[in-house]
């Protein structure tokens, strides 16, 4: 059940998995201070933060973070990334794509890229391999936990985490052997299915294995009424992971992560009357990603005084996406009478309208980084054994190839080649201190150097390099054995860049500069009722300098295309509350939840509209910043094997852009799942979004109507709609 004296990990092949790996050595060794003072059954209740290097325990880390744990995964039903970020405080995304890849934490991240210079303000890692910028490829079968850390990471992530981190850690190879399989049929056509095997290669033990696949097929809701098809948004969406780990010594572990994901799916949203059903485009868009990664990490404990960490990672990704910028076809364009004008611009009649505008991007991205760390064991603390240290070496070369073609009304219009490189190399330390009566410092402290190189087919050539530099302090105390309270300070930073094919009246806005953000954060982690509660509350501030701005522009000359620029808009200031919290109310029942409140405020900043006027945003929210948003849910896990969950989760109104006054509406999502569970399989019947809640995902204010003489208008893309379905595990020991 759910009570610290009992769980219902042995219900689940995904939770069996992670029971096994808990009792792996290295694991074990990760929550040895936990083991002397726990009983045996409580070792299961420790959630250790992967993305933390210290691999401190989510109780003890002093910063604001939430995990996702497999359990809840499972509860839930969750089969991409996108199934649980709403649960999330605090954190949003910008459903410009597919599926999730441009995501917000505390109102800072990236609502879309549509020219090629990546530079995410919000890390994405998954098993230590950097897909920052493209997270659509994040399933969320075989997944150990799901990690967001809030506010700057300037000590250990630098500069791809201005805002924050997201980190998903998927299950580890395993000592014994297990199996499992799962199948998902619902409406929209959906078909999903999954299996996973782990345990030893040898019969020493020494060599283990896990391999995971997922094919999730399903039609995206839309009706092509056009072509006559319902699969124009497709999802085609292929996941496999395989994990080796080689105890090559007592002291010498090797891990070998693999991956390799293959999203073909279809674009077709976008629609002239905001309908979320059926389209009427000729040329459906496209959004495939292709990414083949690889991680390799060394652990060597055999020094008396530290330990010794080497981390590996390479990946390679193509990606691809397109639309159908008309959002209709011919014929319905001919059907409209547009407006004819004389060379002195006046009206002189009308005429069918011709309209036919397609965009396409194609990346080629490859990202390698090495890492370095040094990391004291107690024969190795420092100022009298009271501190602990470590000490890291970083780089990064990430490569981005871009090939931009569109066309209007047969012509090519947008055409650019474009070549990126960046290179980072960093140090980093931290000291965390043991200052007596159960306080602890924390200081951390990076330096980071970035060299990048651009060249494209209309001559902007640009070679920016800088030195950049941040951290943080953290002070946190043991008020007893349930309450911990931390107060911390980080300084993060975003490098600076540049802007391609502007027009010369732009010419003064060629570079930007960096942005450096300052998080003040107070927490409180608690534990009540004799454990029964678990809570997180932390209460923060954010000074962002020199904030870094995404600004689109339609051009009023040719209205089918926009300029698109990154400026600094000085400052601005946001601050706000998280708070998560479980329930263990009986040994059956769970209830668990989250809170985020976010005020969000533009210091001072103006820019020109595509007409010359002047707009003013001083004291504006922020794009993609809902001052609320909150989650509740509820399992229940009868004896005799039955299962509920029910939960929630919603956010208020939120600008859509920085560009405009458009406004999404508030909304709240339900879903359920029900089933049955045993030992060897589960059986389950779901629902997602069960009152069929219309809520917008993005939204783009502008005109795209020219029997309208281009009037500016708002058009909503909508998240997904109600679905049903039914879900069998099995599992084989």
């Amino acid at each position: 059940m759910f009570t610290k004296n009992s769980t219902r990990l042995h219900q689940t092949p995904i939770a069996l998995a992670v029971m096994v790996a808990l009792s792996s050595p290295v694991v074990m060794a990760k929550t040895a201070d936990v083991e002397n003072v726990t009983p045996e059954y409580e070792k299961m209740e420790v959630i250790v933060v992967n993305a933390d290097f210290s691999n401190i325990s989510l109780d003890k880390m002093p910063s604001s973070v939430t995990v996702i744990d497999a359990q809840q995964l499972e509860d839930e039903g969750a089969q991409h990334f996108e199934d649980v970020l709403n649960s999330i405080a605090n954190f949003n995304w910008s459903g410009g794509s597919s599926r999730p890849k441009y995501f917000q934490i505390r109102g800072v991240g990236e609502q879309e890229q549509y020219q090629g210079a990546p530079n995410s303000s919000v890390g994405f890692v998954v098993d230590d391999i950097d897909l920052s910028g493209l997270g659509m490829v994040s399933s969320m079968y075989d997944m150990q936990q799901v990690e967001v850390l809030r506010g700057p990471q300037g000590t250990q992530y630098g500069a791809n985490a201005l805002a924050g981190l997201i980190y998903l850690k998927s299950n580890d190879p395993t000592e014994s052997f297990e199996h499992g399989a799962k199948v998902s049929l619902g409406d929209d056509n959906l078909r999903t299915l999954s299996g996973f095997s782990s345990g030893p290669l040898n019969d020493s033990g020494k060599l283990l294995y896990r391999v995971s696949l997922e094919q999730h097929n399903q039609n995206g809701y839309r009706d092509n009424l056009y072509l006559n098809r319902d699969d124009t948004n497709e999802r085609d969406e292929l996941t496999a992971r395989a994990k080796f780990r080689w105890y090559a010594t007592d002291d010498l572990q090797v891990d070998l992560t693999l991956l390799h994901a293959n999203f073909d799916n279809g674009y077709d949203v976008w629609t002239l009357d905001n309908n979320r059903s059926n389209t009427l485009t000729d040329q459906p868009g496209v959004d495939t990603q292709k990414t083949t990664g690889a991680g390799v990490k060394f652990i060597y404990t055999g020094m008396q005084a530290f330990d010794f960490t080497s981390l590996t990672s390479f990946a390679q990704t193509d990606h691809h996406n397109g639309y159908d910028g008309d959002w209709a076809n011919s014929d319905y364009w001919a059907s409209k009478a547009c407006t004819v004008y004389d060379d002195a611009g006046a009206a002189s009649g009308t005429e069918p309208c011709v309209y036919d505008y397609t965009w396409d991007k194609k990346g080629d991205r490859k990202t390698f980084t090495q890492e370095f760390r040094l990391s004291s064991k107690d024969a190795g603390r420092i100022f009298a054994g009271s501190t602990d240290w470590l000490l890291g070496v970083y780089a990064m070369n990430l490569k981005e190839d871009n090939d931009l073609y569109s066309e209007y009304n047969t012509w090519p219009d947008e055409v650019l080649q474009s070549n990126y490189e960046a290179t980072n190399y960093a140090i980093f330390g931290q000291l965390d201190s043991h200052l007596g009566d159960d306080y602890l410092l924390s200081t951390g402290l990076r330096f980071e150097r970035r060299d990048s190189d651009y060249s494209d087919s209309n001559k902007d050539d640009f070679a920016p390099s800088e030195d950049m530099w941040g951290g943080h302090i953290a002070l946190s105390k043991a008020i007893n054995a349930n309450h911990n309270a931390y107060a911390r300070v980080a300084r993060g930073y975003k490098a600076g860049g540049f802007n391609m094919t502007l027009p010369a009246e732009l010419s003064d806005k060629k570079q930007f500069d960096t942005e450096i953000l300052y998080n003040y954060e107070v927490g409180l982690k608690s534990s009540w009722l004799d454990g029964e509660v678990d809570s997180t509350l932390a209460l923060f501030y954010m000074d962002r300098q020199d904030q870094q701005v995404a600004a689109s522009l339609q051009d009023p000359d040719s209205p089918q295309r926009f300029i698109l620029f990154t400026e600094n808009a000085g400052s601005s200031s946001n601050y706000g509350a998280e708070l998560d919290a479980k329930w263990y109310l009986t040994e059956n029942i769970e209830f668990y939840g989250s809170f985020g409140w976010l005020e969000t405020e533009y210091g001072q900043y103006q820019y020109s509209d595509k007409y010359g006027s002047t707009v003013d945003l001083s004291g504006r929210d922020l794009a993609h910043s809902p001052k609320f948003t909150y989650s509740a849910g509820m399992t229940y896990v009868a004896d005799s094997g039955w299962f509920a969950n029910v939960n929630a989760s919603g956010k208020s109104q939120f600008y859509y852009s920085d560009s405009n006054e458009s406004q999404s509406e508030a909304y709240t999502i339900y879903n359920a799942r029900l089933g049955y569970e045993t030992p060897t399989w589960s059986a389950y019947l779901w629902g997602r979004n069960l009152f069929d809640e219309q809520y917008g995902v993005r939204g783009f204010y502008f005109g795209n109507e020219p029997d309208q003489d281009w009037v500016d208008k708002q058009y909503i893309r909508y998240g997904d709609p109600r679905q049903m379905g039914v879900t069998l595990e099995v599992q084989f020991m």
